[in-house]
């Protein structure tokens, strides 16, 4: 395919702006979602197995659930019913000062003994995985406005920008295409080098992007499009709301949760619940989201669908899930989510999902270092504006990486000493990512690179340590991993550390054997 030279050059300066300027925040945000789709996998993880009280059979629970409800009245404002074994089988909130984040509230836990007295204990819940999500959803960019957060709105922009990137990159890639799609010039200089990946990554999983792209600006603009829908309908709902009751009911009149396990089984045959939320028992709008797992259907949230209900009617009041209720659009809505989680395929949609998700960082990851080749000087000292956008490419996602190893590392000896761990993750991350930037820029790309690359090797080697101290020493107040997935996480961070040695070691070679004059050199 032919494309005038004219052409290409006006969408190759659009794809290279709008991917330089919203590069560095979408590397952080797809490097989070893809370790948020293990977020079930890292709670449990960063959760001490004593924590977890054992679970009960149904005719148990019922009891269990009678007796909290009437033993402590804040259990009947938000109470979840688990059913994983690997989780206790009612747990509730209590929350922290007003003065303080949700992150600081603490979880209360109960079930029954082997004697069928009511077993409980009260802990802070570990936030770790909604820390990744946080990263995820707001590239670290704190404050809110109205009930979203900043760094929400931010990722928006930064998401049409790389949409557009993504329009004009394949643009751009047309001419050559099929020529050079699974080109990969390893020995003809590092600027081909980076370009053939680029484009190879780029190209393999473009309908994978162009779904997040879009998905992501519909999530953080929602409430726009929803008032712009609302001035089209003249102001009239575009939801249908329910009537506001005026019923008090009373704990005696709760059914048992076979029952509502029942009705829930004969509404969703093939799905299995997976939680059950009860709300406001103690007031006039008391509701219950059950939420459903079947991993060979599209799921609208990132690991269940739900079903909202009466839970003293159990009346179903809405559903998330295809069975024949939901109309076309709540169809698409259900798909639309769905892409966007990958909430579908089970644990090969999920490792999938990571694999893209990584790949989205490295994408990102290597536009910077083909913007920084492209201006590279020869044969004399850099610009300023490279240096700056080396250093700042290097502070940014290292920065951001090891605030999250950092934290990972640091989980099980946090837990050990001190009940304020989630407080202390907020601290350690954005500690750990503004030291990165600031070293980034004091000793220079080159230095700070090959520092923090072979620190970050390390302390994703610390990870899957710290669980062999707490196997071989359990008196330290570490614990080992458990479980298949529990070991596959630490297994991947020992490939993550294998990574990052390797690329210490390339950034070595580079920085002492390469070009003097390049912004990468010791010696720049």
């Amino acid at each position: 395919m032919k494309i005038s030279s004219y052409i290409l050059r006006h969408y190759q300066a659009i794809h290279t702006w709008t991917g330089i300027t919203s590069g560095l925040l979408l590397f952080i945000g797809f490097f989070a979602g893809a370790l948020v789709m293990f977020k079930p996998v890292i709670s449990d993880w960063a959760t001490p197995p004593s924590d977890k009280l054992a679970q009960i059979n149904i005719k148990q629970l019922d009891t269990l659930t009678q007796q909290i409800l009437r033993q402590f009245p804040q259990a009947q404002k938000h109470l979840v019913v688990s059913f994983d074994e690997d989780v206790s089988p009612l747990t509730w909130l209590e929350k922290g000062n007003d003065n303080e984040t949700f992150m600081a509230d603490t979880q209360w836990h109960a079930s029954l003994d082997h004697q069928g007295h009511i077993e409980t204990y009260r802990r802070a819940n570990n936030e770790l995985g909604y820390l990744l999500d946080m990263l995820h959803r707001t590239a670290g960019i704190a404050g809110e406005v109205g009930h979203d957060h900043v760094g929400g709105y931010v990722l928006g922009i930064a998401s049409f920008l790389y949409f557009i990137a993504l329009v004009s990159g394949v643009i751009i890639l047309m001419p050559t295409l099929v020529k050079r799609f699974f080109a990969l010039r390893t020995k003809a200089g590092a600027n081909r080098f980076w370009l053939d990946s680029h484009n190879l990554v780029g190209i393999a999983s473009l309908p994978f992007h162009i779904v997040i792209a879009l998905t992501v600006v519909v999530f953080s603009f929602h409430d726009f499009l929803y008032g712009g829908l609302a001035k089209v309908y003249n102001d009239k709902p575009l939801f249908a709301m329910p009537t506001p009751s005026t019923v008090e009911y009373q704990l005696d009149a709760l059914p048992k949760m076979s029952v509502l396990l029942k009705t829930i089984e004969e509404y969703a045959p093939e799905h299995k619940v997976h939680k059950i939320k009860l709300s406001g028992l103690d007031s006039v709008t008391p509701f219950a989201i059950v939420l459903l797992k079947n991993d060979s259907n599209m799921m609208v949230g990132p690991v269940a669908d739900f079903v909202f209900m009466n839970p003293y009617t159990l009346r179903i009041q809405t559903s998330s899930i295809a069975v024949g209720d939901q109309g076309i659009w709540g169809q698409l809505v259900t798909g639309f989510f769905a892409l966007h989680f990958g909430s579908y395929g089970g644990e090969l949609g999920r490792w999938a999902y990571f694999t893209l998700g990584m790949m989205g960082a490295f994408l990102f990851y290597s536009g910077n270092l083909l913007w920084l080749e492209k201006r590279r000087q020869k044969n004399k000292a850099q610009t300023r504006s490279v240096s700056v956008m080396a250093s700042l490419t290097v502070g940014v996602c290292l920065g951001s990486l090891l605030g999250v190893a950092m934290c990972f590392a640091a989980t099980k000896w946090l837990t050990a000493f001190t009940d304020c761990v989630n407080q202390l993750y907020l601290t350690l991350y954005y500690v750990t990512f503004f030291s990165v930037l600031f070293v980034s820029f004091k000793k220079g790309a080159a230095e700070a690179a090959m520092l923090f690359l072979r620190l970050l090797a390390w302390i994703c080697l610390s990870i899957p340590f710290t669980s062999i101290f707490g196997f071989f020493m359990p008196n330290i107040g570490v614990w080992p991993a458990s479980g298949f997935s529990q070991i596959c996480l630490e297994l991947l961070f020992i490939v993550f550390a294998g990574v990052f040695y390797c690329a210490y070691k390339a950034n070595k070679r580079r920085a002492y054997n390469g070009d003097k004059n390049s912004v990468w050199a010791m010696t720049a």
